[in-house]
């Protein structure tokens, strides 16, 4: 298991922006399992939606990234570097997600052709489909 500390030493995303509290297991350059601990204190729910707090689609869909990221740059031959998008496929959001959620993210690396790459990406809350889609991404 990752704390915040662990994963500040493979991916560059600093708060309020490290959407990841901690990581499960993870396999360099294959998959990551992660969780995002959703809390009432959150930065985004003053503003979506005051009064009935959900988590946006797109940082469900970033939280999902840094897991992929862990994955990715956890190669010692990706150490020091980023990895941004390149596309989001097939995105899919099933269930909202509140406070008090805590949010596992799932990526599993489906395709690599040199510094680009794909990752199939699942966020479950209690074992139901929160997202689900692809995530393609660029090593920096």
């Amino acid at each position: 298991m990752l704390d915040k500390e662990e994963i500040k030493k493979i991916i560059p995303q600093r708060e309020p922006f490290l959407m990841i509290d901690e990581v499960e297991n993870y396999i360099p350059g294959e998959s990551a399992v992660a969780y995002k601990n959703v809390n009432e204190d959150e930065w985004y729910f003053k503003g979506h939606f005051p009064g009935n707090p959900i988590m946006p689609g797109v940082l469900i869909t970033e939280s999902l990234a840094q897991a992929g990221a862990v994955a990715i740059l956890s190669m010692e031959e990706n150490k020091g570097k980023n990895a941004i998008f390149g596309g989001i496929d097939k995105m899919k959001f099933k269930k909202m997600v509140v406070p008090g959620d805590k949010l596992k993210l799932e990526v599993k690396i489906i395709k690599r052709k040199g510094p680009v790459g794909v990752g199939e990406a699942i966020a479950t809350v209690d074992g139901k489909i929160a997202a689900k889609g692809e995530l393609t991404f660029a090593v920096m």
